[in-house]
């Protein structure tokens, strides 16, 4: 079992400070879900949401609770109510997501509001690669996970009850505003790419912007494909969905295809793969795939690439800040600063053939 996969996958007990108090857990949900008893218990998901997320299990079956954070939060982060609501507009989609059963707003039962869903049982791959996997069963979940994205992107959003999640138009124009100014305020050495992309990246906005529902996060790590067969279950971690440019959605998607290939704080890359012998397609076809199923023209990705990579690498640039605030080792540091710097230069690369 390779590191991200053995760090991310299962759960764990809760750390003291995100326990639940099970008895007023468990009196609360007994009126409210079938089989729900004193006998209740929680195990916490380990996988990398800022929401935690827990597992509750009992005579009657096993539920997913996910909740805020303890403590004091900024007030436009961690709104659960939201991702509930999104949950409950899915359902009837035929999307793939867990079923809500109910919403708490009352900060009294554990000390924060929260959701639960049903638990969808299944494997979650926090490795592009999918160790252990058949090329064959790789090449399915691959189409499958590229089906379920063409299918979030042509949804509605007016006619399942979303049109008013977010503002829209100009979203492009506002979220590289909103990077910019993230990557200004948490800088710790001049970078000249950085700089070139927050002057040239607004220069080069594509035309004829689209809007549909988004994911914000979609990737293998936020899916759960069946326990034996090569298909999603569910798709999870709601927490950036919104209404913008399913295209600057697709290229951040597409990461696993142009991330650097060594560790850090990146998710796993396809870079320098064997993907046909991995039964993985190319970042051609896939983007070739996606845009057959929504029957439209393959676009020039150049400038959403660009700005997928300058975004990542404003929000590396943001956890470098925050951990020299705080803590973190020398070498990581070293190594991550190294990294922004990395990305920055691929995202001049991708822009510079675009903006001559």
């Amino acid at each position: 079992m390779t590191g991200r996969q053995e760090q991310f996958s299962g759960e764990e007990a809760p750390p003291a400070h995100l326990q639940l108090d099970l008895g007023r857990l468990a009196a609360w949900l007994s009126s409210r879900l079938p089989g729900v008893d004193r006998d209740l218990i929680a195990t916490k998901f380990k996988g990398g949401q800022s929401n935690p997320t827990y597992r509750l299990s009992g005579p009657g079956g096993s539920y997913v609770l996910r909740r805020k954070p303890p403590g004091k939060l900024v007030a436009s982060a961690h709104q659960i109510d939201r991702e509930y609501r999104i949950l409950s507009s899915l359902a009837s989609t035929g999307l793939p997501v867990p079923r809500p059963f109910l919403y708490c707003e009352d900060e009294g039962v554990i000390g924060s509001e929260f959701y639960i869903v049903e638990h969808v049982a299944g494997r979650v791959f926090w490795e592009a690669d999918m160790e252990g996997v058949s090329p064959s069963d790789r090449a399915t979940i691959y189409d499958d996970m590229n089906r379920v994205l063409a299918a979030l992107h042509d949804l509605d959003p007016q006619a399942i009850g979303l049109g008013d999640l977010a503002r829209t138009g100009d979203y492009a124009t506002r979220n590289l505003a909103r990077w910019s100014k993230n990557y200004q305020q948490s800088a710790l050495e001049p970078i000249a790419d950085m700089d070139w992309l927050i002057e040239t990246l607004p220069r080069h906005l594509p035309a004829n912007e689209q809007t549909s529902f988004i994911h914000g996060d979609y990737g293998l790590y936020n899916l759960i494909i069946h326990p034996t067969e090569p298909r999603i279950m569910a798709v999870l971690d709601w927490e950036m969905a919104t209404l913008g440019d399913p295209l600057i959605d697709l290229a951040h998607h597409l990461r696993a295809w142009w991330d650097l290939p060594d560790s850090g704080l990146a998710a796993t890359s396809l870079v320098g793969l064997d993907l046909p012998a991995l039964g993985i397609p190319s970042m051609d076809e896939y983007l070739a795939r996606y845009c057959e199923r929504r029957a439209m023209a393959v676009p020039d990705m150049r400038w959403y690439l660009a700005y997928a990579q300058f975004r990542y690498a404003a929000m590396v640039q943001g956890i470098l800040k925050r951990a020299a605030d705080g803590t973190a080792s020398s070498r990581v540091m070293v190594h991550s600063q190294h990294r922004v710097v990395r990305i920055a230069a691929m995202a001049r690369r991708s822009l510079e053939t675009l903006a001559g």
